[in-house]
């Protein structure tokens, strides 16, 4: 009898943004693990598992137990992350403990937020003849002793701040690009609640804090955010 976790990308909130593979999984589990508030209530109620853990405050050995004894009985085991799972995920940490207690994993993809948060903006991370990179990055913190916002900045490229939401007039000070530059705060993207504040380098920390946006936000900084008045240049595959 095999034993394994299957690591499932939930997606940025709405719950109809999971994949088909992720929510057969969540609908199927016998054992549910999810991200506490960062997935939508309304995507756990739609498993079927008889044990539900909210992974909230749970240390990674209390985690790493929850998913072990199930899935050493032959139980279907899903860890459900907020988007996707390799970004900011923390997913090697419990993955390597899972290996050494000999449990398999498997890992499905799901759609990060940064992709929620551009189509909220109506917008393209990459285009052409405005950026055709994209950073995504975090600033220091409790768990970063360093960050690199001031020289990846530098570069003039699309770049999108995770984890820094209450942050914000710190990591814009930081900023090596122009003040005038387009950014965006976006709040739950895709859930009910979505919230977009838009404004500059300059004014966006103060504009996101008037909009009451405390968490749970991304930063999205460059011309990407304002398409039309920074001017793109035509693809060459409609050419």
């Amino acid at each position: 009898m095999t034993s394994k976790v299957w690591f499932v990308g939930a997606g940025p909130g709405n719950p109809e943004l999971i994949t088909v593979k992720g929510l057969r999984l969540v609908k199927d589990a016998d054992v549910l693990i999810y991200a506490g508030s960062l997935v939508n209530p309304e995507l756990v109620a739609q498993s079927g598992a008889a044990v539900k853990f909210d992974s909230w405050g749970m240390s990674l050995e209390e985690l790493v137990a929850a998913m072990v004894a199930p899935a050493e009985e032959g139980k279907s085991v899903v860890r459900l992350h907020s988007g996707d799972p390799s970004l900011y995920g923390a997913i090697i940490e419990q993955i390597t403990e899972l290996e050494k207690r000999g449990i398999e994993i498997e890992i499905v993809p799901g759609v990060s937020s940064l992709f929620a948060a551009a189509a909220a903006l109506e917008t393209q991370l990459t285009l052409r003849g405005i950026s055709e990179s994209l950073i995504v990055t975090r600033p220091a913190g409790k768990t970063l002793d360093h960050d690199q916002i001031a020289e990846l900045s530098k570069l003039g490229t699309t770049m999108v701040v995770f984890l820094g939401t209450e942050k914000l007039a710190v990591i814009t000070a930081k900023l090596a690009c122009p003040s005038t530059t387009p950014a965006a705060v976006i709040y739950h993207a895709s859930w009910p609640d979505q919230k977009i504040v838009r404004g500059t380098v300059e004014d966006i920390a103060k504009r996101a804090q008037d909009a009451g946006i405390e968490h749970t936000a991304l930063l999205v900084v460059g011309g990407v955010v304002e398409p039309r008045e920074t001017g793109y240049t035509r693809s060459y595959l409609y050419s």
